[in-house]
């Protein structure tokens, strides 16, 4: 990214620990915490001059004192905490895209659905929070990293029905069946994800700039529930065109986002306790 897109460091605050940011598009001028902003989006938007400046004021910070090993201790934890989101959001991806094979069917409301219907809407909670402590930048990446990993994965289980079997084998009409309707859905799911997932990012971190970073809960379920539309319209409609009726499309369609609202409100309740956890133990501590 090129610096000075977004963000421009004016200057600190007197007797704080608080940086003035312009931001670029609104001329708007806002106040951070130092500590806030170590983690934020602003980082990879300021340019190396703006960067040493902030970094000394840092070090000089009373409130925030780092010694060389509490850095790189600290660097090493949140570089730690960022592969574990960035494999759980790959865990999710993929088990939700494998799972779609399997329609379940709820018998009390009469509801159609796949197993990854009740998985795959953690994946938007993954990405606010990737948001949320590493930036837009750094969440890019994961969502690229998950729709590589899952194409990668599907390509072999279908590269694999080719390879010879036993003859004897009962179970490979079953495998070669069930391998080839996943990768038939390959197309849907890869599209969805990435452009639901973008869509999400973006939809945070403007909502996080207007906000001046307060209001989690409303940044949460806004991007989650614009960002689960675009999704659901998209996979069903990718993947079930031509193959059932219009109407029954849009009816699978809208149950998907309803469920899928449904956890974007409580996906809020997490996002909270993680940004506790985060703020405790990798910023404050």
């Amino acid at each position: 990214m090129i610096a000075n897109e977004k963000f421009k460091l004016l200057g600190f605050i007197p007797r704080s620990n608080k940086a003035k940011i312009m931001i670029l598009n609104s001329g708007r001028i806002i106040s951070v915490k130092l500590n806030e902003m170590l983690h934020s989006e602003i980082m990879d938007d300021l340019n190396r001059n703006e960067l040493s400046a902030f970094y000394r004021k840092l070090y000089q910070s009373k409130e925030y004192p780092l010694t060389q090993y509490d850095f790189e201790d600290r660097k090493q934890n949140l570089w730690l905490t960022y592969t574990v989101f960035c494999l759980l959001l790959t865990i999710f991806y993929v088990f939700s895209n494998i799972a779609a094979a399997k329609p379940v069917y709820i018998d009390v409301f009469g509801w159609i659905v796949t197993p990854g219907t009740f998985v795959y809407p953690f994946s938007f909670l993954i990405i606010d929070l990737l948001n949320e402590f590493f930036g837009f930048r750094l969440a890019r990446k994961a969502i690229y990293m998950a729709v590589f990993s899952n194409i990668i994965i599907i390509s072999l289980l279908y590269t694999s029905v080719s390879l010879p079997t036993l003859n004897n084998w009962s179970f490979n009409d079953s495998y070669n069946h069930f391998v080839i309707q996943i990768f038939t859905t390959l197309l849907a799911s890869s599209v969805a994800f990435f452009t639901s997932e973008m869509i999400n990012s973006w939809v945070l971190c403007k909502i996080k700039e207007l906000t001046n970073t307060k209001y989690l809960f409303l940044r949460i379920f806004i991007s989650t529930s614009v960002a689960s539309l675009f999704d659901s319209f998209i996979f069903c409609f990718i993947a079930f065109y031509g193959k059932m009726q219009v109407n029954d499309i849009l009816s699978m369609a809208i149950l998907q986002v309803f469920i899928k609202l449904f956890y974007a409100f409580f996906n809020v309740f997490p996002a909270y306790g993680t940004r506790y956890l985060f703020r405790k133990y990798l910023v404050h501590s």
